[in-house]
């Protein structure tokens, strides 16, 4: 009993010796304690902005012409190549004059006769009139020869018309671009029949300036309405805004044009008003049929802040940003962003000028942790 009582006694004495002061192993290390994340961080940059609205717009040629014969014939010349730039006037098709010429020489010849005719008739009424006061010719004989004269000249006038018809479908035989533009190809060779008003030669599109078709809802109408009786010159009347152009691969907006005409009615379907846009095209990059980011001016210049694209981040449909406290903690804070500017966006809610924003490191950041910050300058705009 005695010898069981001592073992019992220097075991419990060597387990308390292995424990540490807390009660666990006295071999164990404490857990290390991080430094705060590094994070860059800067004030939001106050600037005199105007709001814009974005909208996708389709680009469409001011003048496309689908080229038809007035005249049935076969087709003997093809005097431009597939995608040539031709002007107005241009010589493009020529169909076979040969029985067009004939037919206006034709009228031309009946032409003659009947002028002929004509002459005669009046010679035979001037002789008539003083037979007639010398009572040496019935009144009625004179009658007939004026009657001869009115038939001899409308049968003149019908004439003269055949030829000047004669002389059309003549010279429709050489086909000419009504407009200047970019051609496409031939769709007729040489040699086939050309059926008039139905048989399609080519198109021809206009290349410089172009036009833009976009779809603006009735609230953007509303305020640009608005925006007028506050204005703002040339906006309520939507004609004339200063536009902006963005092709699908290009970054902002480098094409400058401007509004030329709105729709008289809105759609009350879709609840969209119609607006053309007209952009110069000297370097034709803008091609009728592409899609088009549009921008237009949306409001009136007014100070905002803005900050870098990187600082904002998203939860959700939310958009967030970390903001520091004065012990160097950070602070999750719900912004309203507004419209983008270049690599900035303007902020409409939810920050102010004295607020220092986390710009680079947001990746490290948990909500209430203490951060190692650097203090930099305004971002410059992006």
């Amino acid at each position: 009993m005695h010898v069981t009582v001592i073992s019992v006694f220097l075991f419990s004495l060597l387990l308390s010796a292995c424990k540490g002061p807390n009660g666990v192993g006295g071999n164990a290390a404490a857990p290390p304690v991080l430094p705060p994340p590094q994070v860059k961080a800067s004030q939001p940059r106050q600037e005199t902005v105007t709001d814009r609205d974005e909208y996708t717009g389709r680009i469409e040629a001011l003048e496309t012409v689908t080229l038809k014969s007035r005249v049935n014939g076969y087709l003997t010349q093809v005097n431009f190549r597939a995608g040539d730039k031709v002007r107005k006037g241009d010589l493009l098709f020529v169909i076979d004059p040969r029985p067009y010429q004939a037919e206006l020489a034709r009228a031309e010849s009946e032409l003659r006769r009947v002028q002929t005719r004509l002459h005669l008739a009046e010679s035979e009424l001037r002789r008539a009139r003083p037979l007639v006061q010398a009572r040496a010719m019935s009144v009625e004989e004179q009658e007939a020869r004026d009657q001869a004269v009115q038939e001899a000249r409308a049968a003149a006038d019908v004439a003269a018309a055949a030829v000047q018809l004669a002389r059309l479908n003549f010279e429709f035989t050489a086909i000419r671009a009504p407009i200047s533009g970019r051609i496409g190809r031939e769709l007729i060779t040489v040699g086939n029949l050309v059926r008039a008003d139905d048989s399609v030669l080519t198109v021809i599109v206009s290349t410089d300036p172009v036009h833009v078709y976009l779809e603006a809802d009735e609230r953007a109408v509303l305020k640009y309405r608005r925006m007028a009786e506050s204005g703002l010159k040339g906006a309520g009347r939507v004609r004339s805004v200063p536009a902006e152009l963005g092709l699908i691969d290009e970054t902002g907006f480098p094409h400058q044009g401007h509004i030329d005409y709105s729709e008289p009615r809105l759609d009350s379907q879709t609840g969209s008003l119609t607006l053309r846009g007209v952009f110069p095209n000297p370097s034709e990059l803008l091609t009728p049929g592409f899609f088009a980011r549009i921008r237009l001016a949306g409001g009136q210049p007014h100070p905002a802040l803005l900050l870098p694209e990187r600082a904002i981040g998203v939860d959700q449909d939310q958009r967030f940003v970390w903001v520091l406290k004065p012990d160097d903690s950070v602070e999750y804070r719900l912004i309203k962003p507004g419209s983008r500017r270049g690599s900035d966006r303007v902020v409409l809610e939810g920050l102010s000028q004295g607020d220092w924003v986390i710009t680079e490191g947001l990746q490290k950041i948990r909500p209430g942790m203490t951060v190692k910050p650097e203090r930099l300058a305004a971002t410059p705009a992006g």
